[in-house]
């Protein structure tokens, strides 16, 4: 029998260098080809994903009103009511504040009304009184004080219930006697006037009573009984009893009749 030749032993061991060689080639490809496909999967959704927020939410927003929108049909014979200006009230606070301002403000302006016309018709009951009781200017009147002011409210008769003419001057102002008399009442108890002086005198033959009210409590310097001149020093203005400034509240009675005190002073002190 005849024997095959045997191979070579280095024949065998130079063939399995090259196999071993070409493995690694195969591997890499195969990796490569794996990585493409995961590619081309994740790009398209990554590039999705990564839309800007904001088109996603106007898109979303658009999308929502567009779905809610409402329509309104009105019938062919329906007529818009008309608003008259004062067919509503207020609602709101400050409305509300408003209206009460504006309330008040005319009713005040219709008690104002009232006492003008109260005025008037006091001012026509005293008309038939002759105020004049002596010379302008002769001293026998003074005025009780020398420097003031007032408005229209401080007349006499400038709102229910006002017997005198309030004289607008500062705290410790000089309150002086407006005609020689005795003192009838000197008191820091006078109820509504506060420190209150009255004082008795006689004018060209009449009678004439003088009040001077809301003193500063302690500066009366006169009492009950005292005889005083005209020009004499009596108290100082305050703000007691009903009042809410500093002033003289002063009253006239001839012959026990309330007078107008400015249209008095006018008269007689010049």
């Amino acid at each position: 029998m005849r024997r095959r030749p045997a191979v070579p032993a280095a024949a065998s061991a130079s063939s399995l260098p090259r196999a071993e060689k070409n493995r690694p080639a195969r591997n890499i490809t195969i990796v490569a080809m794996v990585v493409g496909l995961v590619a081309s999967v994740a790009l398209p959704a990554y590039a999705a994903s990564s839309r800007p927020v904001a088109d996603e939410v106007a898109v979303t927003q658009h999308q929502v009103a567009a779905d809610n929108a409402q329509s309104l049909v009105v019938a062919s014979e329906a007529t818009p009511e008309a608003l008259e200006r004062y067919s509503y009230s207020a609602t709101t606070p400050e409305e509300i504040e408003k209206k009460k301002a504006e309330e008040a403000a005319a009713a005040r302006a219709a008690a104002a009304a009232v006492a003008r016309a109260s005025a008037v018709t006091r001012t026509a009951e005293v008309a038939s009184v002759d105020l004049s009781m002596t010379a302008p200017g002769s001293g026998e009147v003074r005025w009780p004080v020398t420097a003031f002011t007032y408005q229209s409210y401080n007349l006499f008769g400038g709102y229910p219930g006002h017997k005198g003419f309030d004289l607008m001057s500062g705290s410790g102002t000089p309150i002086f006697a407006a005609a020689s008399g005795v003192v009838r009442t000197s008191t820091d108890g006078g109820g509504s006037y506060g420190a209150v002086v009255m004082i008795d005198s006689v004018v060209g033959g009449q009678q004439v009573s003088t009040t001077y009210a809301h003193m500063s409590y302690g500066t009366r310097v006169v009492s009950a009984g005292q005889s005083v001149q005209a020009g004499q020093l009596i108290g100082q203005v305050g703000q007691s009893g009903n009042a809410t400034a500093p002033h003289l509240h002063f009253e006239v009675q001839v012959n026990g009749s309330f007078v107008d005190p400015l249209a008095w002073l006018q008269s007689n002190a010049g």
